[in-house]
C-alpha cells in the first residue's frame, strides 16, 4: 500500500529528475546519490526501472515545448518547413545511433558495475574540469553552426558519439552531447537544443526497455509501484518545463562553466565522503 511519505518521496525524485536531467550535471548520478540520503522502501528490480522511466515526464517537457519544431504534419506548416523538420529527425536518429550501440549490449553490465557512489563522483569532476577548458576554448573561437537547422548529417552521428559516453552514470547525456557538440564548432543554444532533442528516442527506447526488462524479470507491478512512477514522471514533466526554459535563457548571456564547478565541488565532496565513511 502506498503511503504518503513513499508519495513525498516521489515529489522529491522526480524534482531532482525535473532539474538536472536538462542541466548539464547528470540526472542519474543525482538520483543514485539521493537513493543514499532519501531511499525509497521498494525492491531493487523497481528502483533500476524507475531511475530511467522517471525521465520520460523530462522528455514529454521537450515534445512540449518544441512541439513546433518536431511535428511536422501539422496543416498550417507549409511544405519547406516540413522537409526541414524531416531532415531534423533523420539527424536525431543518426546521433541516436552510437548510444544505441553501445548501450544495449552493455546495459546490464553498466547497472550491475557502475551505477555506484564512487563512479559518479569521479565522472562528475572530469566532466566538470572538460566543461571549464571547453567553454576557455570558446573564447578564442567563433562557433561555425550557430542554428540547429545548420549540423549536418555527419556532425549529427559524431554529436551522437559523445552522448554514448553517457551511459556512465555521472557523465550526464545533456553534458556529454554539449561538450562535444561546442568542440565541434556548435554554439550553446544550438549544442543545447540538439541535446534535448537527441533524448526523445533515447530516452524512450531506454524507458521501454526497463520496463520490458522490469516485467519479464518481476512478472508484475504493483498499484503502490505505478502511483510511486506516476508521481515522480509528472512532477519530472512539471519541473522540466522550467528547467529548460531557464537553461536556454540562461546560455544567451552566460557559459557553462558554473555547471562545471559546481560539478568539481560536488565530486570532490562526494570523494571526500566515499573514503572517509
Amino acid at each position: 500500500m502506498t503511503t504518503l511519505i513513499d508519495i513525498l518521496k516521489a515529489v522529491v525524485y522526480g524534482v531532482v529528475q525535473g532539474i538536472t536531467e536538462w542541466l548539464p550535471i547528470s540526472s542519474t548520478g543525482h538520483l543514485i546519490l539521493l537513493e543514499q540520503i532519501l531511499p525509497m522502501n521498494v525492491s531493487e528490480g523497481f528502483w533500476d526501472m524507475f531511475l530511467v522511466v522517471i525521465q520520460f515526464g523530462s522528455i514529454l517537457a521537450v515534445v512540449l515545448l518544441y512541439w513546433n519544431k518536431l511535428w511536422p504534419w501539422t496543416p498550417s506548416t507549409p511544405p519547406k518547413k516540413r522537409k526541414q523538420i524531416y531532415s531534423l529527425w533523420i539527424k536525431i536518429i543518426i546521433g541516436v545511433l552510437p548510444a544505441v550501440i553501445i548501450a544495449l549490449p552493455f546495459d546490464d553490465y553498466l547497472t550491475e558495475h557502475l551505477y555506484n557512489f564512487l563512479t559518479v563522483a569521479i565522472m562528475l569532476i572530469i566532466y566538470g574540469v572538460l566543461f571549464i577548458i571547453v567553454e576557455n576554448l570558446q573564447y578564442v573561437k567563433h562557433p561555425k553552426v550557430k542554428t540547429i537547422g545548420q549540423i549536418t548529417y555527419k556532425l549529427a552521428f559524431l554529436i551522437g558519439c559523445f552522448q554514448a559516453i553517457a551511459v556512465i552514470p555521472g557523465t550526464s547525456r545533456s553534458g556529454a552531447t554539449i561538450v562535444g557538440a561546442l568542440l565541434l564548432g556548435c554554439s550553446r543554444s544550438a549544442a543545447a537544443e540538439f541535446s534535448f532533442f537527441l533524448a526523445i528516442p533515447t530516452m524512450l527506447g531506454a524507458s521501454f526497455l526497463r520496463i520490458v526488462k522490469f516485467i519479464i524479470e518481476v512478472g508484475t507491478i504493483s498499484f503502490s509501484e505505478i502511483s510511486i512512477l506516476l508521481v515522480g514522471m509528472i512532477v519530472a514533466f512539471i519541473v522540466s518545463l522550467y528547467a529548460i526554459k531557464f537553461l536556454m535563457s540562461y546560455i544567451r548571456k552566460h557559459n557553462f562553466k558554473v555547471f562545471g564547478y559546481y560539478r568539481i565541488i560536488l565530486g570532490v565532496v562526494l570523494l571526500i565522503y566515499y573514503f572517509m565513511f
